[in-house]
C-alpha cells in the first residue's frame, strides 16, 4: 500500500500497453483503470493526428481506445484545462481523469479559483516536463539542423538534455544546448518554466530516477494526494500495474536533474527578461504595435475570460474596430493577469503576428511577485 508523499517505480501489465506506451506505459495503464473501474467517467487523453506534430486532445468512454493515446508527443502544445473548461463544464457534472503538464494543473487551479472547474471530480496525472516544441518550429528544425525530412520521422522525444528522432531504422540527437542556441527547440515559455514536476496533481509521473534493471521499462510514481494514493492501490491490487521501491540512488538522481531543469529555467528567464529590464512598457508598447486585434490572446487564455467581453466592445480607452488598438488594449489584458499568468505560453504561440506575448506577461508576472513579495514571488518561482 503507498499513501501521499510515497515514491515507486510502476509499469503496466497489460502487453498492448507495455508494446504502445513508454517507460512501462504505467500513466495510461492508470487512466484505463480508472476508467474501467468506474472512478471516472471519461478520460481526457492527447493523441497523434495528422502526423507527430499535430496532437488533438480526445474524450476517450471506452477503455480499449486508451492504448492508442500512449506514449508523448513533444510538438503538441495543447492546454488541457481549456477544454475542459470550455466544452465538458469544468467536470462540475462528470468525472475526468486526465494526464497534466505544469502549466495545465497550473491552469486548473486558477480556473478552479474562480469556479469554473471542479478539481473534486478530476483525477490528475502529472507529467514530469522539459518542455514542448512548437509544430512549425520543429519541422523546420529537423529539416535544417537534422538533415531529415520532417515528413519521414516516425518518433520524436526528449532525453539527457538532447531532441532525438526516429526515422526509418536510425535515430538522431542533438543537445537541445546547441539547438536553443541557434534559435530552434523548446518554446520560449517552455525554456523559462521552472515547474518541472506538478507535484499538485494526484500522481507525478516521468522517466527522471528510474535506473537500474526498469530504466526506460518503468514509471517513476511520486503520489502527490489522498485520490492518487486510492487510484494506485487500486490498480495495483486489480493486478493491472506492479510496483517496486525506487532505487535510492535514482531519488538522488531525480532530484539532480530537477535542478539543473530549475537553473536552466532561471538561466533563460535571465536572458529573456535583461532585454525588457530598462524600458519594460515602451518595449511592450512597440511589441504590440503590430497586433491586428484578432482576439486569439484572450480566447485562448485560462485566466482572462472574464475580460474578455470587455475588451472587446467600446469603452474610453479601446475604440471597436481600431487596427491597430490602443496600447491600452493589451495593458489592461497584461493588467489583468499579472498576478496569475501561468505562462503556458498559449497567447504567444497562436498570435498570427508572433508578438512574443508569454514573454511579456510573464516578466509582468515574474516582476510583480519579486516587487511586491520578494519571498513568496521566490518561493512560488521555484515551484513553477
Amino acid at each position: 500500500m503507498v499513501a501521499k508523499g510515497d515514491m515507486v517505480y510502476a509499469w503496466s501489465t497489460d502487453a498492448e500497453i507495455l508494446k504502445k506506451g513508454e517507460l512501462g506505459g504505467a500513466v495510461t495503464a492508470l487512466q484505463k483503470f480508472a476508467l474501467e473501474s468506474k472512478m471516472v467517467d471519461a478520460v481526457l487523453a492527447v493523441k497523434k493526428g495528422y502526423d507527430i506534430y499535430d496532437a488533438k486532445p480526445v474524450l476517450i468512454k471506452d477503455p480499449a481506445e486508451l492504448a492508442d493515446t500512449a506514449g508523448s508527443l513533444h510538438c503538441g502544445t495543447l492546454l488541457v484545462a481549456s477544454p475542459i473548461k470550455k466544452y465538458l463544464n469544468g467536470s462540475k457534472d462528470m468525472k475526468i481523469g486526465v494526464t497534466v503538464k505544469g502549466c495545465d494543473m497550473m491552469a486548473l487551479l486558477e480556473l478552479a479559483r474562480r469556479g469554473s472547474v471542479n478539481l473534486d471530480n478530476i483525477t490528475t496525472i502529472g507529467l514530469n516536463c522539459g518542455g514542448s516544441v512548437s509544430p512549425v518550429t520543429a519541422r523546420k528544425m529537423i529539416a535544417e539542423k537534422f538533415g531529415v525530412d520532417p515528413d519521414d520521422v516516425r518518433k520524436e522525444e526528449i532525453d539527457k538534455g538532447q531532441f532525438i528522432i526516429e526515422y526509418g531504422d536510425e535515430h538522431k540527437g542533438i543537445a537541445m544546448d546547441e539547438l536553443e542556441d541557434e534559435g530552434y527547440g523548446r518554446r520560449s515559455n517552455c525554456r523559462r518554466c521552472k515547474y518541472k514536476v506538478p507535484r499538485q496533481a494526484d500522481l507525478a509521473c516521468g522517466n527522471w530516477g528510474v535506473i537500474g534493471p526498469k530504466a526506460g521499462k518503468a514509471t517513476f510514481i511520486e503520489v502527490c494526494s489522498d485520490k492518487g494514493a486510492d487510484l494506485l492501490n487500486k490498480a495495483v491490487a486489480a493486478g493491472v500495474v506492479q510496483t517496486e521501491a525506487p532505487i535510492p540512488k535514482g531519488i538522488e538522481i531525480r532530484g539532480k536533474i530537477e535542478n539543473a531543469m530549475l537553473k536552466l529555467g532561471e538561466k533563460w528567464r535571465k536572458n529573456d527578461f535583461k532585454a525588457l529590464s530598462e524600458d519594460l512598457w515602451g518595449t511592450i508598447e512597440k511589441g504590440t504595435s503590430r497586433c491586428i486585434k484578432c482576439y486569439s490572446c484572450i480566447e485562448n487564455c485560462p485566466v482572462c475570460f472574464t475580460l474578455a467581453d470587455e475588451l472587446k466592445g467600446d469603452s474610453r480607452m479601446i475604440t471597436s474596430g481600431a487596427v491597430p488598438p490602443n496600447p491600452m488594449f493589451h495593458m489592461r489584458r497584461f493588467a489583468h493577469i499579472s498576478d496569475t499568468c501561468i505562462n503556458c505560453g498559449q497567447c504567444e504561440e497562436l498570435c498570427p503576428m508572433d508578438i512574443p506575448l508569454a514573454l511579456f506577461s510573464h516578466a509582468i508576472r515574474t516582476e510583480s511577485d519579486t516587487a511586491f513579495e520578494p519571498k513568496l514571488g521566490e518561493a512560488l518561482y521555484n515551484n513553477k
